[in-house]
């Protein structure tokens, strides 16, 4: 006599129910996983803080503008009450722009983090011609000759080593902290010089700057040449402009750009901000060779495809060996492979990516092996 099966019995116990278990078990695990990626990006945020820290301190991210002479100049309003005078400025850029820059680099350490900052030479040398009135359509009678002023634009100014004194032709001029007119930039120096209608000028000077990450130029000449160089071996040329040519090797870098001012979105004379000159800026990032935190988060990523190829393994074992496999055990196989992320991120903290990826991965390698041992009474 046959024993009649109940089918809601059958349903309980059928592969297909197995299946819709485990993929219930792979959803409950993307929440770790999203967990997981949370700490990640928390430890990534605690890097930055730190190093916007250092940076605070030594200088941050430097970016120069200029040299622009900038010439005030008067204008007369007249409404029906009253007769009232605005000073507005002309602002002038070189007909030449010569930059050789030479970039000390120097690793800085806070605890476990650390972060590359530098020392910055850059000598700086150009012409300045056509600082007359005609281009901006100006009565050469609102000029302000005595109170004019050459205008270096540098994004902080914690990073400035040494004074600087500039060369105007044949005289000497001491630089001033702070820019008389934030047309162009928020901070900066000045120095007053002298001017004559219709005169040719050639300056110079030295600038020792201290910075964190990057350093930035605008293309402040008709014609402006920049020479960097730095024995630091992993640059990124980012900004408008790449280098036409570069260098890089074990020595470090070097990178030349010559970039002309129909290039750019700007012209060589305008009055207050009727241009903004951002957009125009280049330079070079020094990068750490390693960002452990970026290569955590990418393998990360991939916990799903990892869960899933482990469950679909252990399922298809199970039903060779018609050896049957609590959910539990399932989800017990899926949380260690989570575990492996956290692994991975404490231990690249303190000895590198690559040696902590191997030691999690033979880690969890082990666990899992020795718990399906267990489960399956078969070490083949």
């Amino acid at each position: 006599m046959q024993v009649p099966v109940d089918k809601s019995t059958k349903f309980w116990h059928s592969i297909t129910f197995k299946l819709l278990i485990i993929g219930l078990l792979i959803l409950i695990m993307l929440i770790p996983g999203a967990l997981i990626r949370n700490l990640i990006r928390e430890r990534q945020l605690t890097q930055q803080n730190v190093l916007s820290e250092i940076g605070s301190k030594w200088g941050m991210g430097q970016t120069l503008i200029g040299p622009v002479l900038s010439i005030p100049f008067e204008k007369v309003i007249v409404t029906d009450d009253k007769t009232y005078r605005e000073i507005h400025h002309a602002h002038f850029l070189p007909a030449e722009l010569h930059l050789d820059v030479n970039i000390l680099p120097e690793i800085r350490y806070r605890g476990i983090y650390r972060t590359v900052v530098y020392n910055a030479l850059i000598k700086v040398r150009g012409t300045f011609s056509g600082t007359g009135p005609e281009p901006l359509n100006l009565d050469p009678s609102e000029l302000i000759l005595e109170d004019a002023f050459l205008q270096l634009g540098i994004s902080d100014m914690r990073g400035i080593q040494d004074n600087i004194s500039i060369q105007w032709n044949d005289a000497s001029f001491q630089v001033q902290p702070g820019i008389p007119a934030r047309d162009l930039a928020a901070s900066g120096l000045h120095a007053v010089v002298q001017l004559e209608e219709g005169g040719a000028y050639e300056f110079s000077f030295e600038l020792s700057l201290n910075g964190s990450e990057y350093l930035y130029f605008v293309p402040a000449g008709e014609t402006t040449r920049v020479h960097m160089e730095s024995n630091w071996m992993d640059p990124k040329f980012d900004g408008a402009f790449l280098p036409d040519e570069r260098s890089v090797d074990e020595n470090g870098f070097t990178a030349s750009w010559k970039i002309l001012h129909l290039n750019r979105n700007f012209p060589q004379a305008w009055k207050d901000m009727d241009f903004s000159t951002d957009e125009a800026a280049f330079g070079a990032y020094l990068l750490l060779p390693v960002d452990q935190y970026q290569k955590t988060e990418r393998s990360a990523k991939y916990a799903i495809m990892f869960i899933v190829l482990t469950f679909t393994i252990f399922f298809f074992t199970e039903v060779l060996n018609r050896n049957r496999i609590h959910p539990i055990q399932y989800l017990l196989v899926g949380i260690s492979i989570s575990i492996f992320y956290v692994l991975l991120l404490s231990l690249a903290e303190q000895i590198g990516f690559n040696p902590a990826y191997y030691i999690s991965a033979a880690a969890t390698i082990m666990l899992i092996t020795a718990y399906s041992v267990s489960i399956f009474r078969n070490a083949r």
